[in-house]
Order: structure tokens, then C-alpha cells, then sequence
């Protein structure tokens, strides 16, 4: 097993245009075997096991972690990393046609860094210490994590991890069905409907901070989210995502988050069940693929167009796409949105790092 990744062929990434970088490396037509034949990592990626190699030289990292002892409706989540992998191998590739950036010809090492070891699956404040314990040692080495669930507890410990690196709590761009703000649930005050809340009263993420953008379904009582509301976030439910459009979510994206570091959380059931059907609790109603790309791609550096502002980018730490259920998937489509939406994600952050750099 190799513990150093490849480096791509560095590419002039200020100002960058569209496809830069791309014509001067063979990698992505000549080097790589039939989409359907090799190892599926994410995206190809060269592996390194964050577990047993040293982290040294890489500046993302993609990262699995297969555990839904959170959800609190359909399982599966688990298998979600697993899925997406394949579907990231074999359906994406190298190239962001809509913005150019090729995130693997920047001059960064993007690696596949492995999944979360959870060696206790069957108890949820152990299994949220073991993310926490791997989350830290990524970031702990320079390494921007982007995450796949897993079902959505896990950004819980994440963000501790990441709020250990950061001077303040960070900002956060919350994208789902439901604003997982809410109190115990069975027992526990650990659930896939309540890191947020939980985040909050850590100290983990500013509530004044942050955005929820797609809230929407039927609820289990009358306030289910006031906590939300009451701590100051920013909530845009689906009727004024829809209405007012992706131009407009991302003017309040920028005007509510700001410049400083900020972490994006990505929860598939914010898709409509017919772009997205495989997940623990899905609601109709709700946001396209196409939506959610442009919604991801807007976090970017932006040049000017029309009538629509040039946008500096939102400083992003990390970033995670949770709740992909295979089980209850057809022909693999929830997981090849997953995929297609942490390449945007990882085409976003890589490109700010190689800006910086």
C-alpha cells in the first residue's frame, strides 16, 4: 500500500479559466483504466489511510464514515461512503464542465484518506468520540476534510473536531429537509435531528452564523424548529428557495456567513425523493440536482456575470454529504447525486486552497 499520493502536474490557477490546467496532463485520458475495471476511491484518488500513513504533503482529504446509529427512521446510512465511492469512481469525472476547475490538476494532493475507524457501531456517544478522534488528526495535519455519512449525527463530532483548530465557532451552511435543531429524541440528546442544536449549545458553530436553506415536511409538533429561529440562524424554507431562486440563497449565504471560516453541511434528503430516494426520511417538495450544484458551485470564487455580483468564496474548513441510504436507493441515482455534489464540493475547496497556496 502506498502512503504518499500522486501530484498532479501544477496548473496557473490564479485567474483561472475554464479547463485550466487540463490540457497539460495526460492523467485523465491515457492513465486510468475503463470507468467499470480498478478499486473505486473517491473521484480515483490516490489512497491514504489516514489510520496508518502519515498525512504529510495532503491538502484534502475525502473521507467515509459509515455509521447511522443516529437515525431515527430508515437505516442504511452506513453504507452510504461505500456507495458513493463506486458511484464517484465509475460516473464522475475529472473535469467541472460548468466552472472549469479541474481539482486534481492544481498543483494540491487530494488523496482518499479512508473511513472513520467506528469499532463501536452500536454506541453512539463512543462511536461520535472515534469521528471526533480521526476528524482531528486530519485536520490536525493541514488536511481539509470532506466527509460522506453516514447519517447526519456524525457532523456532530466533525465540528468538534474542527472548532479544536478554529479560534471562534464557525460559521455553517446547513442544506436539508429539516433543520435538526430538535430536543432528545428516544432517550438521547445524540440523533440525526439534533446536531445542530447540540452544536450551538457547544459553542461549535455561531448561530448568527448560520444558514438553513431548504426546510420543509410536515412536522411532529408546533415549534419542531423554533430553537432556530430563537438562536438567530437564518432559516430559508423551500418555498423561498424556490421562489426566490439559488441567486438570491446565495446573497444570503454571503451576507450571513461572511468571511470567516465556515464548514457546509450537505444532507441528501434536501433533494427532492425523485432526484434523491435513497435516504432515512425523505420529503417531497424539495430541491433539483441542478439547484443543489448551483447552490455548491456559488460557495466558489465567482467571476461577474449579468447581473449577478463577482463572490470571493466562502472560506470553507470542511464540508460533509450525509444521509445516502442504498438500500432504499434505485438504480443507484442517490448516490450518484452524492457523488456528483462532493466533486462540486471538492471542486469549490480545492480551488480556494490552490488559490491560497
Amino acid at each position: 500500500m502506498a502512503c504518499a499520493p500522486r501530484l498532479a502536474p501544477r496548473a496557473a490557477i490564479r485567474g483561472l479559466s475554464r479547463g485550466a490546467g487540463v490540457r497539460a496532463s495526460s492523467h485523465a485520458r491515457n492513465a486510468t483504466p475503463p470507468r467499470y475495471a480498478g478499486v473505486s476511491t473517491f473521484f480515483r484518488a490516490p489512497y491514504v489511510d489516514m489510520h496508518a500513513c502519515s498525512l504529510a504533503g495532503v491538502h484534502v482529504g475525502l473521507l467515509g464514515v459509515p455509521f447511522d446509529g443516529g437515525a431515527s427512521n430508515r437505516p442504511g446510512a452506513r453504507y452510504g461512503p461505500r456507495e458513493v465511492r463506486s458511484q464517484s469512481a465509475s460516473h464522475v469525472r475529472r473535469i467541472n464542465q460548468s466552472t472549469g476547475v479541474a481539482p486534481f490538476e492544481l498543483g494540491l494532493r487530494v488523496a482518499d484518506i479512508g473511513d472513520a475507524h467506528v469499532s463501536r457501531p452500536f454506541e453512539l456517544v463512543g462511536a461520535h468520540a472515534e469521528v471526533e478522534a480521526a476528524v482531528l488528526g486530519v485536520a490536525r495535519a493541514g488536511v481539509t476534510p470532506i466527509a460522506v455519512g453516514g447519517d447526519h449525527s456524525v457532523s456532530l463530532p466533525i465540528l468538534r473536531a474542527l472548532r479544536r483548530q478554529s479560534e471562534a465557532p464557525l460559521g455553517l451552511v446547513h442544506v436539508d429537509a429539516h433543520a435538526d435543531t430538535g430536543d432528545d429524541y428516544g432517550g438521547s440528546r445524540f440523533h440525526h435531528g439534533a446536531p445542530f442544536k447540540i452544536a450551538v449549545d457547544e459553542g461549535l458553530i455561531d448561530p448568527r452564523r448560520t444558514i438553513q436553506i431548504g426546510i420543509r415536511g410536515s412536522l411532529a409538533f408546533e415549534g419542531q424548529w423554533a430553537f432556530s429561529h430563537k438562536s438567530g440562524m437564518r432559516v430559508v424554507y423551500i418555498d423561498e428557495a424556490l421562489e426566490k431562486g439559488v441567486e438570491f440563497v446565495l446573497d444570503e449565504v454571503y451576507r450571513v456567513v461572511g468571511s470567516s471560516p465556515a464548514y457546509l453541511s450537505f444532507d441528501i434528503d434536501a433533494l427532492d425523493p425523485a432526484f434523491a430516494p435513497g435516504t432515512g426520511t425523505p420529503e417531497i417538495g424539495g430541491l433539483s440536482t441542478h439547484y443543489a450544484q448551483c447552490l455548491i458551485r456559488g460557495l466558489g470564487v465567482c467571476p461577474s456575470r449579468g447581473s449577478v455580483a463577482a463572490r470571493t468564496g466562502i472560506d470553507l474548513v470542511g464540508a460533509d454529504l450525509v444521509e445516502v441510504s442504498p438500500p432504499y436507493d434505485a438504480a443507484d441515482i442517490t448516490s450518484l447525486a452524492g457523488a456528483n455534489l462532493v466533486f462540486e464540493m471538492l471542486c469549490v475547496i480545492a480551488h480556494a486552497r490552490a488559490r491560497r497556496a
